[in-house]
């Protein structure tokens, strides 16, 4: 298969994914100016009746599909490029470029280089919406797609909570949670479902910003006495640390949503 550069200031999805990267780095770090001026950028560019969010759509419409029958995962390909071929390449592209512009005024040239977990399926779909691959290129890309779409979901491999903090902190987590959610439990699945039926904008937002408060609490528990003097608390919080500052580089799904719920428990357990 003949080589393809993937232009990613062309790919709207692309741009997306690093404006969410760059909004996280700032609520972790606590940046409100960096955050206004992200956040503004995203909302100018990605409003419900832009062309780049047509077009980011018919990205997620590919990436975020799993475990569909060929069939199926075929259509919906197919149906997708058809939609593609109806947007003003013009407009768009216009609206990138201008886009591109901003970041690197507002932000800096390196927010291009941020980490995107899906990248790779992203670049694929930018070449089947291509006229320069050739035709032989995207029908084996396009048979990549399908097989993605239609195999079925691979588990993440991820840090176990209940092995690094379950025992050390919340011994009755269950229970607790069996008989009552947290306030800001309850609201973190509220806003996590209610993602499902918009662009999913305010919950990564959202989502960021109780990160953020998350990490801080845990930051500061590691000057109390309690944590500062057991060896075996200390090691555990720095874990979690870490667990938090890899938030940024992984996909919103369900085991991170989970392992956020466990993180808001403990959260509450050190400030009681």
């Amino acid at each position: 298969m003949a080589k393809f550069k993937h232009n990613k200031k062309r790919n709207s999805a692309f741009l997306y994914e690093v404006l969410i990267q760059e909004l996280t780095k700032a609520v972790l770090s606590q940046n409100k100016e960096q955050q206004t001026k992200i956040v503004t950028l995203i909302k100018e560019a990605f409003s419900r009746d832009s062309i780049m969010y047509r077009e980011l759509k018919l990205y997620r419409a590919i990436t975020h599909t799993k475990d569909v029958n060929v069939l199926t995962a075929e259509k919906i390909v197919n149906e997708v490029k058809i939609r593609h071929r109806d947007l003003d390449k013009k407009v768009l592209l216009s609206e990138q470029n201008k886009l591109a512009r901003k970041i690197r005024k507002f932000l800096s040239n390196e927010t291009f280089s941020n980490f995107v977990p899906n990248y790779k399926d992203l670049a694929t779909v930018a070449q089947i919406f291509n006229n320069r691959v050739s035709i032989k290129s995207k029908i084996l890309l396009e048979n990549e797609l399908v097989e993605k779409m239609s195999s079925e979901k691979l588990v993440e491999k991820m840090v176990p909570m209940d092995n690094i903090v379950y025992n050390s902190f919340v011994k009755r987590f269950n229970e607790k949670y069996n008989s009552g959610l947290l306030r800001e439990q309850k609201e973190l699945l509220s806003k996590y479902i209610s993602s499902f039926v918009d662009n999913g904008l305010e919950f990564k937002i959202y989502l960021n910003e109780e990160i953020g408060r998350l990490k801080n609490i845990i930051e500061d528990s590691l000057n109390t006495k309690e944590i500062r003097e057991d060896k075996n608390m200390f090691t555990s919080t720095k874990k979690i640390l870490n667990i938090i500052e890899n938030f940024k580089t992984q996909e919103i799904k369900k085991d991170m949503i989970k392992q956020v719920l466990k993180i808001q428990n403990l959260v509450k357990e050190i400030q009681n």
